[in-house]
Protein backbone atom coordinates (compact mmCIF):
# COMPACT_ATOMS: atom_id res chain seq x y z
CA UNK A 1 0.00 0.00 0.00
CA UNK A 2 1.45 3.20 -0.89
CA UNK A 3 1.81 6.33 1.82
CA UNK A 4 0.18 9.56 1.38
CA UNK A 5 2.03 12.29 1.43
CA UNK A 6 0.92 15.70 2.81
CA UNK A 7 2.55 18.86 0.83
CA UNK A 8 3.74 21.36 2.99
CA UNK A 9 2.54 24.94 2.27
CA UNK A 10 4.93 26.90 0.28
CA UNK A 11 6.70 29.89 2.74
CA UNK A 12 8.54 32.68 1.71
CA UNK A 13 12.11 33.91 2.96
CA UNK A 14 10.87 36.22 4.63
CA UNK A 15 8.38 33.54 6.72
CA UNK A 16 11.38 31.18 6.81
CA UNK A 17 13.64 33.50 8.55
CA UNK A 18 11.23 34.74 10.89
CA UNK A 19 10.87 31.03 12.22
CA UNK A 20 14.23 30.86 12.39
CA UNK A 21 14.59 33.53 14.96
CA UNK A 22 11.56 32.66 16.76
CA UNK A 23 12.81 29.63 17.48
CA UNK A 24 16.14 29.88 19.27
CA UNK A 25 16.45 30.69 22.58
CA UNK A 26 14.93 34.93 23.08
CA UNK A 27 14.00 37.28 25.56
CA UNK A 28 12.65 40.20 26.05
CA UNK A 29 14.02 43.64 27.55
CA UNK A 30 12.97 47.13 28.57
CA UNK A 31 15.27 49.89 27.47
CA UNK A 32 14.21 53.69 27.33
CA UNK A 33 10.49 52.79 27.98
CA UNK A 34 10.70 50.14 24.62
CA UNK A 35 10.05 46.27 24.83
CA UNK A 36 12.85 44.65 22.55
CA UNK A 37 13.75 41.21 21.48
CA UNK A 38 16.87 40.24 22.67
CA UNK A 39 18.06 36.37 20.72
CA UNK A 40 22.02 35.30 20.81
CA UNK A 41 23.12 33.88 18.07
CA UNK A 42 26.56 31.51 18.92
CA UNK A 43 29.77 32.00 17.01
CA UNK A 44 28.84 28.89 15.31
CA UNK A 45 25.57 30.15 13.65
CA UNK A 46 27.25 33.72 13.02
CA UNK A 47 28.46 33.21 9.19
CA UNK A 48 27.75 36.94 7.59
CA UNK A 49 29.71 39.98 8.60
CA UNK A 50 27.18 42.62 10.07
CA UNK A 51 28.11 46.49 11.62
CA UNK A 52 27.04 46.62 15.28
CA UNK A 53 24.63 50.06 15.60
CA UNK A 54 26.06 50.51 19.26
CA UNK A 55 30.42 50.91 18.14
CA UNK A 56 30.16 50.91 14.52
CA UNK A 57 32.75 48.53 14.01
CA UNK A 58 32.48 45.02 12.15
CA UNK A 59 30.93 41.74 13.90
CA UNK A 60 32.95 39.33 11.68
CA UNK A 61 32.15 35.62 11.36
CA UNK A 62 31.99 33.00 13.83
CA UNK A 63 31.75 35.98 16.45
CA UNK A 64 29.05 35.42 18.99
CA UNK A 65 26.74 38.31 19.25
CA UNK A 66 22.75 39.36 19.75
CA UNK A 67 20.33 40.22 17.61
CA UNK A 68 17.49 42.91 18.54
CA UNK A 69 14.64 44.01 17.68
CA UNK A 70 11.21 46.02 18.91
CA UNK A 71 8.64 43.60 20.69
CA UNK A 72 6.29 46.92 20.94
CA UNK A 73 6.22 48.36 17.08
CA UNK A 74 3.05 49.51 15.96
CA UNK A 75 3.30 47.62 12.26
CA UNK A 76 3.68 44.26 13.87
CA UNK A 77 5.82 41.28 14.56
CA UNK A 78 6.73 40.88 11.04
CA UNK A 79 8.11 44.87 10.10
CA UNK A 80 9.94 44.25 13.52
CA UNK A 81 11.96 41.86 12.70
CA UNK A 82 12.71 43.21 9.01
CA UNK A 83 13.68 46.03 11.30
CA UNK A 84 16.27 43.42 13.56
CA UNK A 85 20.02 44.70 14.08
CA UNK A 86 23.11 42.42 15.23
CA UNK A 87 24.77 43.88 18.05
CA UNK A 88 28.06 43.41 20.07
CA UNK A 89 26.98 41.33 23.09
CA UNK A 90 28.96 43.99 24.88
CA UNK A 91 28.04 47.02 23.03
CA UNK A 92 23.81 46.26 23.65
CA UNK A 93 24.39 45.59 27.39
CA UNK A 94 25.52 49.15 27.39
CA UNK A 95 23.54 50.63 25.13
Amino acid sequence: MARSRKRRPERSDAEDSFQRLLAGWKRTETRRGREWVVQPVSAVQAVKDYTCPGCHRAIVPQTGHVVVWRADGVLGETADLAARRHWHTQCWRIA
